[in-house]
């Protein structure tokens, strides 16, 4: 089931999103492609390019992006509050000096309908970005809280994550 979001403020907020898996040649990269959809809320926001790696194995890098300021503002509740306060605990060490959110999920739970945010290296990972839009004037922290909070409110609202 698609939950589509409306009437939410968006007076600021992120200003796109992206995420990015990266599929071995041995597994099946459109179940990647499922679950970043999901995420995103979109079909039409996944893509899937083929190629070797290094050492010339075939990999399937899958990426969502949702350029839309909407769109990507909205996209954040499809976390749940859950995944949402522990980012907004964790704003210091996951966002960066351009005002980008690195946020990292485990892929096996991703897969499996279930967000989690890890950190690199602990298990395999789908990585996003979500870049906020911060005008002159504004504290980039309180962007990002605020916009975290408008989030949560929206993931409680809606029942978000919904299943997989």
């Amino acid at each position: 089931m698609l939950i589509i979001l409306h009437h939410l403020d968006l007076s600021m907020g992120v200003h796109h999103v992206s995420w990015q898996s990266t599929a071995s040649g041995l597994e099946d990269e459109y179940i990647h492609a499922a679950a970043l959809s999901w995420l995103v809320g979109s079909d039409d926001a996944v893509d899937i390019e083929r190629m070797n790696s290094y050492h010339g194995s075939a990999i399937h890098v899958v990426t969502a992006e949702l350029k839309s300021r909407g769109q990507a503002t909205k996209s954040l509740a499809r976390l749940g509050a859950d995944a949402l306060n522990s980012l907004k605990t964790e704003l210091d060490s996951r966002m960066d000096e351009d005002n980008v959110i690195h946020i990292r999920l485990d892929l096996l739970d991703l897969l499996a309908g279930k967000i989690t945010l890890t950190l690199p290296g602990q298990r395999a990972t789908v990585k996003g970005r979500a870049k906020l839009e911060v005008y002159p004037g504004n504290n980039s922290v309180d962007v990002a809280i605020d916009t975290i909070d408008k989030a949560i409110a929206d993931a409680d609202k809606f029942g978000l994550p919904e299943n997989l």
